[in-house]
């Protein structure tokens, strides 16, 4: 659809967009603002929907280690996107598809694979304004696709980011093609306290709010992130420096827990104020009660419970914050708070050295283990090794994707009687590859989104620890991986105790396993985390915490 026909739709759909840039630095919480703001409208009585613009040139980040760009979050239709997907999912309860995260590298991709079929026939392709184009028809496609009041769109990234900019002019357009009163731009930037003068500092946003403005942008609201509270007088500051109306100057708090900015954020009447912006002609308050019960439930959570992450990615970046979330939701739905040691796999494996030492006398202490999903062969024998103190000493398990992987090799070499089972991915000569790629997946050459993604269903066996954590037949749930378990060694690993308690009907693939005569050893070959929020803890999750609360 022509530009102008998509602007006419969105103008008589009469959807509204709140967009949201961040200055300064980076990791300052733009996807939690993001998700704050819809949860303000969502229980103002608003629908909602987020999209992510990422101005990387990855097409999407499934090839980039989580250690570089934090965990990767899959969609139900299978898409490979930014951690702050899952923030929103969680947040607002919402199921996101693809076509809520965008990258540079799926709009040049997108531009070249029509230069070559054509599409621009006797043209010189620009950035302007082919680029900035093909961004904008993304953004009205999407409000055009999706029935809601509102769209929020977070630009990733800092003001000043080259690779951000065909993104910044993809707005100044749409501000100009929809008019002011149909989209909002919000911006959050980093305001530092400096401890050795004891003052709050200002000119950062300044500048950012600058750069800003060379782009032809100017906001119509600041949020200001800081570690506590900033007095009037830098306030005054900043909205006229910045040409913002005070009224539109709101405080971005650390929150712990983070839920409770729903409140500084309500408190300060953000989500009147933007009512006001648009126009509404009703204006509504949000109603957080169901967010303020879990609030006092966290605060008053007293009995403990300690859980490993045996992990090979372990860094700064949130390769894990999804699990994280989903332990610590099940921990409210358990009423315990949850303390999770995130220990090295590959420092098991160093038996005589004294991180090793130090960390198997982390690993036994906890009262419960999880091993994560990853990829390739490091750290796998300390997770294998995990599996099988877990195993003996009944300490409840619960393995996720490669989780599930190294819990059956294990059980292949200690119950089965296979010495030498392995994965083919980590050992393409084994004897005895009890798990191994998938036909289809043999002759694939290209990396990104090749493995097996998105939402599949898996029915639960009955009078199963699976079906005592779901309480239904059949459930679905989300996928990344290329390789699963070999069905010529299912009766062998039957004979020996372990139960398959959930498959893939349609390919008769293993989908959860457990331990017939073991307190909790689960693994699920999807990811569970994809799908729990704090609001309704995972099954899974609860369960397998609920094994820990017992011992």
């Amino acid at each position: 659809m022509e530009l102008s026909n998509l602007v006419e739709s969105v103008l008589k759909k009469d959807t509204r967009f709140i967009v949201i840039t961040g200055g300064v630095c980076s990791s300052i919480g733009k996807g939690v603002l993001v998700s704050s703001l819809g949860v303000l409208l969502k229980n103002a009585g608003y629908s909602v929907s987020v999209v992510k613009w990422d101005p990387y040139l990855n097409v999407d980040p499934g090839t980039m280690s989580p250690l570089e760009h934090g965990e990767v979050f899959v969609t139900a239709d299978g898409a490979e996107t930014d951690l702050d997907l899952g923030h929103y999912e969680r947040l607002l309860g919402e199921k996101l598809m693809r076509d809520s995260s965008v990258s540079s590298g799926q709009i040049f991709q997108e531009i070249l694979d029509g230069e070559r079929q054509g599409e621009f026939l006797g043209r010189c392709i620009q950035l302007v304004p082919h680029v900035v184009d093909a961004i904008k028809k993304r953004m009205l496609n999407f409000a055009c696709n999706h029935d809601v009041d509102f769209v929020l769109v977070e630009i990733g990234g800092t003001i000043g980011d080259i690779e951000g900019k065909g993104f910044l002019e993809a707005i100044r357009q749409i501000r100009i093609d929809i008019g002011s009163s149909h989209i909002f731009h919000g911006h959050l930037s980093y305001v530092p306290f400096l401890e050795w003068t004891g003052e709050i500092k200002t000119k950062p946003t300044q500048h950012s709010v600058n750069a800003l403005k060379r782009e032809g942008l100017v906001p119509d609201c600041l949020f200001l992130r800081a570690a506590g509270d900033i007095p009037e007088k830098p306030l005054q500051k900043v909205f006229r420096m910045c040409g913002v109306n005070r009224d539109f100057v709101f405080q971005v708090p650390t929150a712990d827990p983070i839920y409770e900015l729903f409140f500084d954020l309500k408190n300060q009447k953000v989500c009147e104020r933007v009512q006001d912006y648009f126009g509404m002609s009703h204006i509504k308050e949000p109603d957080l009660s169901g967010w303020q019960k879990l609030v006092s439930t966290i605060k008053g959570l007293k009995k403990k419970v300690t859980i490993a992450l045996v992990a090979k990615y372990v860094g700064n970046n949130d390769p894990y914050i999804s699990i994280v979330e989903a332990i610590k939701s099940a921990g409210y739905a358990c009423n315990v708070k949850t303390s999770v040691i995130v220990i090295d796999a590959e420092k098991l494996e160093e038996r005589d050295t004294q991180e090793s030492r130090e960390s198997w006398r982390l690993l036994e202490s906890v009262d419960g283990v999880i091993v994560p999903g990853g990829f390739d062969n490091r750290g796998v024998n300390g997770k294998i090794l995990t599996v099988s103190w877990a195993r003996e000493h009944k300490i409840p398990y619960l393995g996720i994707c490669l989780g599930l992987q190294v819990m059956l090799i294990e059980c292949a070499r200690s119950l089965v009687g296979l010495k030498k089972a392995h994965s083919t991915e980590c050992d393409g000569n084994t004897p005895d590859p009890v798990i191994d790629l998938l036909p289809e997946q043999r002759d694939i050459k290209e990396k990104g989104a090749s493995m097996r993604l998105g939402e599949y269903a898996c029915s639960v066996v009955k009078n199963t620890k699976a079906y005592d954590a779901y309480g239904q037949d059949t459930v679905f749930e989300r996928h990344r991986h290329r390789y699963e378990f070999n069905n010529a060694y299912r009766d062998a690993f039957e004979q020996a105790g372990v139960v398959f308690s959930g498959i893939y009907q349609e390919k008769n693939l293993v989908e959860i396993a457990e331990l017939k005569d073991h307190p909790f050893m689960v693994g699920a070959q999807f990811h569970p985390e994809f799908c729990s929020s704090p609001l309704r803890a995972h099954g899974l999750f609860k369960a397998f915490l609920e094994a820990a609360l017992k011992k």
